[in-house]
């Protein structure tokens, strides 16, 4: 029987994945638990999470959002930090981020599995 294929590497590379990767993959493991409810994938898979910093007792987590107004926004950082408090167990502090979210920001596997070509 054939391995299962490993899945590639994120896109997106945190500061936290440098200076804590073993909490880092739970933390990427919880937070992909967390759908985006009108696309179906993950706030991990699009690309939402931009950066992730631990420190000793406490961690921030920088999110944008697929749209500016994103009604389900407040939900989705609420969501996720309590993933990440879960994950980490630490407080976490959740950051609007200000940048434009694209289809570029996705995980390389997710877009062909959602149909996109980019």
């Amino acid at each position: 029987m054939a391995e299962p294929a490993e899945s590639s590497p994120p896109k997106t590379v945190w500061a936290a994945d440098r200076s804590h990767p073993q909490q880092t993959e739970a933390l990427r493991k919880a937070l992909g638990e967390v759908m985006d409810p009108e696309l179906g994938l993950s706030i991990v898979q699009l690309g939402m999470i931009r950066n992730v910093e631990i420190q000793e007792k406490s961690a921030s987590i920088r999110m944008i959002l697929t749209t500016p107004f994103c009604p389900y926004g407040p939900a989705l950082m609420e969501n996720a930090r309590q993933k990440a408090e879960k994950a980490l167990s630490l407080p976490v502090v959740m950051e609007m981020g200000d940048e434009a979210w694209d289809q570029s920001m996705m995980d390389e596997d997710t877009g062909a599995d959602w149909g996109l070509l980019y």
